[in-house]
């Protein structure tokens, strides 16, 4: 790559990163995997020596983990809170079409919704299915607190990988 561009493509680069960690607002928006993506392109175009190797190994086992942490903390705090493995998949599929239909923000309303009626129509009892809906809420607030740590982690070092 051309000397001049350098500092032009860091700077794409970081917004692209910073995209990606805003972004995690929205739950099924995949942050992690763009901040990834971001520093694989930068990789990818400026070359890799070993260092930088071990630096995108890390950086993909901690995209990996960040794509996870939403399905183990928000479909397990409600699973053990006595949701029913249908009511998760019920409600994880409700956010997606509701988001992909009526993006950004319809996701967030559809999926506790559809698992408060999924276990509202299994249990009959409201507070049973207010009790696992919060549950999934307080995961959903843990997930999004783990990616964004993860995200920023990734963030931090590729920033201390390309100040090289």
């Amino acid at each position: 790559m051309p000397g001049w561009l350098n500092i032009p493509f860091q700077i794409l680069i970081y917004l692209i990163m910073l995209v990606g960690l805003v972004g995690m607002v929205i739950p099924i928006y995949p942050g992690v995997i763009i901040i990834w993506a971001a520093a694989l392109a930068h990789g990818l175009a400026t070359g890799f020596n070993t260092l930088e190797i071990w630096v995108i190994v890390l950086l993909t086992l901690l995209a990996i983990l960040g794509s996870l942490v939403d399905n183990l903390l928000m479909g397990g705090k409600a699973r053990r809170a006595g949701a029913s493995w249908l009511s998760i998949g019920l409600a994880l599929a409700a956010g997606l079409v509701a988001t992909f239909l009526f993006p950004p923000f319809s996701g967030i309303i559809a999926a506790p919704l559809a698992l408060f009626l999924s276990e509202y129509l299994r249990n009959r009892d409201h507070r049973i299915s207010w009790y696992v809906t919060k549950n999934l809420l307080t995961g959903w607030g843990l997930a999004f607190l783990a990616r964004f740590g993860i995200g920023l982690t990734m963030i931090v070092i590729w920033a201390l990988w390309g100040s090289r």
